[in-house]
């Protein structure tokens, strides 16, 4: 993939100038997905005990939970969201591409968005239920397809999309409000057993198993995810990505409306309980996401000479799907029982100090590696693949 998760390539603009902030927005957003998913790995029953339990807090009452809670807040369905954004600028930028070289649109795209389901299925199966690649290829091929149609035809696709989506996360949180109980129940004894002392083999029969309930989120969220996508066009083509002024002007706009309606809705539906959960991740956290594109594009352009926070980001984002699958096979071995079993060892009120020191030290893993990785490499070791496949 050009300027999409699976295998990013240089990240230009219309004019064949390349648009760097694109890449370290692409390896925030990598490094900042793993901020909500470290918690999954680390909690009684991992990936369905995150189903049964919801996303509450492990601590209350103390220094550790408070600090829990604002990284949670700060990360959930933000990143997920900046990602997905991303992919539809990685879109757009395949289309233009070929449009500029007379190739048929979408045309092998096609291939390419299979491929991508094929790498999400195995990193579903074998590595961690929660992958975002599988939505991403079914999505890919309706907003390919609408890239073809005119700006009016996408333009209202892109809000039905998110009015039907909102219509449905209100639907369904309404009825867990009108319930008159929290949606969180206890995780049961079988499944933490599973994740704190079973084999490899034992979670992996457990995913193919329950596939179709962990496999829920992307077709909840589809509408969102379409819009997010068109959004990432939309942005895309509007200037928001450049260094000129247009860019500068549009991610000031981004950066106030977005954190300005974004962090409010957030802090509210996160006061509000569990049961609100739905409305805080997916319709609270797009908006923080936009902001965040604002608040990121703002810290770059003030730097003058990028140093090694930037630099990393930067080799992250541009070995976006290696790093993605790295980030989550670390923490399988560092919190499943067949592994280091930290999650089962390392629990008590202190918890969430090692867990956030969890995704610290696994974020420093990625940004070496893939610095170092590119020293010698033009591109990450699963997007070499993905182009020698697909003959790239």
């Amino acid at each position: 993939m050009t300027e999409t998760l699976p295998a990013p390539a240089p990240a230009t603009g219309p004019a064949g100038g390349r648009l760097a902030l694109l890449d370290v927005l692409r390896g925030v957003a990598i490094l900042g997905t793993l901020m909500t998913n470290v918690w999954i790995f680390t909690a009684p029953g991992a990936e369905w005990g995150f189903l049964q339990s919801g996303s509450t807090a492990s601590a209350h009452g103390t220094a550790a939970a408070v600090a829990e809670a604002v990284f949670r807040l700060a990360a959930d369905g933000k990143f997920l969201s900046l990602l997905t954004i991303l992919f539809g600028v990685g879109l757009a930028i395949q289309f233009d591409a070929a449009a500029r070289r007379g190739v048929p649109w979408p045309g092998r795209y096609r291939w390419r968005a299979l491929f991508l389901f094929a790498e999400g299925t195995l990193h579903f199966v074998l590595v961690f239920a929660w992958d975002v690649l599988m939505g991403y290829a079914v999505t890919s091929l309706l907003v390919a397809w609408l890239l073809t149609r005119s700006e009016r035809a996408r333009r209202r696709v892109m809000w039905w999309a998110a009015g039907l989506h909102l219509a449905f996360m209100g639907l369904i949180t309404a009825a867990l409000v009108g319930a008159g109980q929290d949606s969180g129940g206890g995780v049961s004894r079988e499944v933490v057993d599973l994740y704190a002392h079973g084999g490899y083999l034992d979670q992996v029969a457990f995913r193919l198993e329950n596939a179709l309930v962990l496999r829920l989120e992307p077709v909840l969220s589809f509408g969102l995810l379409v819009f997010l996508f068109l959004l990432g066009v939309r942005l895309f083509r509007a200037g928001a990505f450049g260094a000129d002024g247009t860019g500068r002007r549009l991610r000031s706009r981004m950066l106030g409306w977005g954190l300005g309606l974004g962090v409010p809705l957030t802090a509210a539906t996160g006061l509000a309980g569990q049961d609100w959960f739905l409305l805080e991740r997916y319709c609270a956290a797009p908006l923080v996401a936009v902001g965040y594109v604002g608040l990121i594009g703002a810290v770059v352009d003030r730097v003058r000479r990028p140093g090694p926070l930037t630099t990393g980001l930067t080799a992250v984002g541009r070995t976006a799907l290696s790093g993605y699958v790295l980030q989550n096979v670390l923490c399988v071995v560092v919190s499943y029982g067949f592994g280091l079993g930290l999650a089962t060892r390392l629990t008590g009120p202190g918890r969430p100090w090692w867990v956030m020191g969890l995704w610290a030290a696994v974020c420093a893993v990625l940004m070496v590696s893939a610095t170092l990785w590119l020293r010698r490499f033009r591109h990450g070791p699963l997007e070499s693949v993905q182009r020698r496949v697909l003959g790239r």
